[in-house]
């Protein structure tokens, strides 16, 4: 690992902090990269990373020179930082981090800094810098947690949007739908335009209230972009601009229509507001768009394994209710996840579908035990096996009869498809 990164990496013992103060001293400092280019903020619970990385195909189909800023990693932390496209490159980016660090340590030096900034804000600052470096015209990036005190809330996006309101992080974010909305509707901006997408009513009420406030005019995608069923796995969405017959999605899951109303309402709006989005860019985008480890299908020694971030409790509903329509006979569970999370909750969701549940442990310092896993899962499945390994669990799901799926977190996800890619 460079030097550089070391540096980064060592701010993760900070952990999270919320405010833009930080950000805004950093941005000072760098000459304000974040104004160099126009950008768009996606929010949400579940589906932001989806809308993320649906919206910059789209635009990059249309001929725009895009950026794409997304977390965490599955493996690399070069794939957080994408712009046309591709990664950027190692050399390039380590560069970057050089910068910033140079810069951090001359304001903790004089005093405009008290400490160091967190992981976070340091990432997302590098992308502003790597995006102005590249003269990249749009950056769509996707809102670390909440939305007002996240990072990427410093800049004066072209557009927002907020996919889902559900609920996640309720210790940041608050123990309400009410709460949490409140934290995601901070990052509409006065007279930027908002697209939201289908959210509980207590949430909805928050949102326009907001937006009202803010006077910024609210597009309600799960509204104006309309759904119709098209021949075969396809499906037909019209919106006020455009229609689109026979779209045959390339993310799976039922619930990735609503992101894709997201998305063409999104664009939508981009497209009125100068960034010019035809037709075809958009059917394109939907058909192309590559979002790895989210019901993403490899192969294991002829084994068919299913990939999914399902990190929440809506996560692991809308990963059950896919099961449901495609391994009617039930998978072989493997499920590892973070203390944080509402376990119990997700196991609720995911327990009737399979046939065996294998608990382990993902490869995180925060990552809830195999075995404290297994004691919430027995009391809802009679066949609960702990294998603390998650390589090991892969194997040992591999020996059933049953398809594989593994699912619960992205720091269980990142791993095992590293392992599972180079297997192949």
């Amino acid at each position: 690992m460079s030097a550089s990164r070391e540096f980064l990496f060592s701010l993760e013992r900070f952990g999270m902090k919320f405010g833009l103060a930080n950000m805004a001293t950093l941005c000072e400092a760098l000459d304000h990269p974040e104004r160099r280019f126009h950008s768009l903020l996606v929010a949400g619970t579940n589906g932001k990373g989806s809308v993320t990385a649906m919206v910059e195909t789209m635009l990059r189909e249309a001929g725009h020179r895009t950026a794409r800023y997304t977390s965490p990693h599955l493996v690399r932390l070069e794939e957080r930082f994408v712009i046309d496209g591709r990664e950027v490159e190692s050399d390039t980016l380590d560069a970057s981090i050089g910068r910033l660090q140079t810069t951090i340590e001359a304001l903790v030096r004089d005093g405009t800094l008290d400490a160091p900034p967190t992981f976070f804000e340091c990432a997302t600052a590098v992308a502003f810098d790597l995006f102005r470096e590249a003269g990249v015209e749009i950056a769509v990036l996707e809102v670390g947690l909440g939305g007002r005190l996240d990072a990427t809330n410093i800049v004066t996006p072209t557009a927002a949007a907020i996919v889902s309101i559900d609920f996640d992080h309720q210790a940041q974010l608050g123990s309400t739908l009410a709460s949490i909305a409140a934290e995601k509707a901070g990052i509409v901006k006065r007279g930027v335009p908002l697209v939201c997408g289908p959210v509980p009513g207590e949430a909805l009420q928050v949102i326009e209230r907001v937006c009202t406030e803010q006077r910024a005019p609210l597009l309600r995608a799960d509204v104006d972009v309309r759904v119709f069923a098209g021949g075969g796995d396809t499906t037909d969405f019209a919106s006020g601009r455009i229609t689109l017959r026979g779209i045959r999605l390339a993310l799976r899951g039922a619930h990735q229509i609503d992101n894709a109303r997201v998305a063409i309402e999104t664009v939508d709006v981009l497209d009125d507001r100068g960034i010019r989005v035809g037709a075809d860019a958009v059917r394109a985008g939907l058909a192309n768009v590559a979002w790895p480890g989210r019901l993403e299908e490899l192969q294991c020694q002829g084994c068919h394994i299913l990939l999914d971030a399902a990190h929440n409790p809506a996560g692991a509903r809308a990963l059950a209710a896919y099961l449901r329509g495609t391994a009617r006979t039930g998978v072989t569970l493997v499920f590892g996840a973070m203390q944080d999370k509402s376990v119990a909750e997700m196991l609720s969701a995911l327990a009737p579908v399979a046939r065996e549940i294998i608990c382990t442990t993902a490869p995180s310092s925060r990552a809830m035990s195999a075995s404290v896993i297994a004691d919430m899962a027995r009391p809802l499945h009679r066949s609960v096996i702990v294998q603390p390994d998650p390589i090991e669990a892969v194997r040992a799901a591999c020996r059933s009869a049953a398809a594989v799926v593994v699912a619960g977190s992205i720091f269980l996800i990142g791993p095992l498809r590293d392992w599972l890619v180079n297997r192949a």
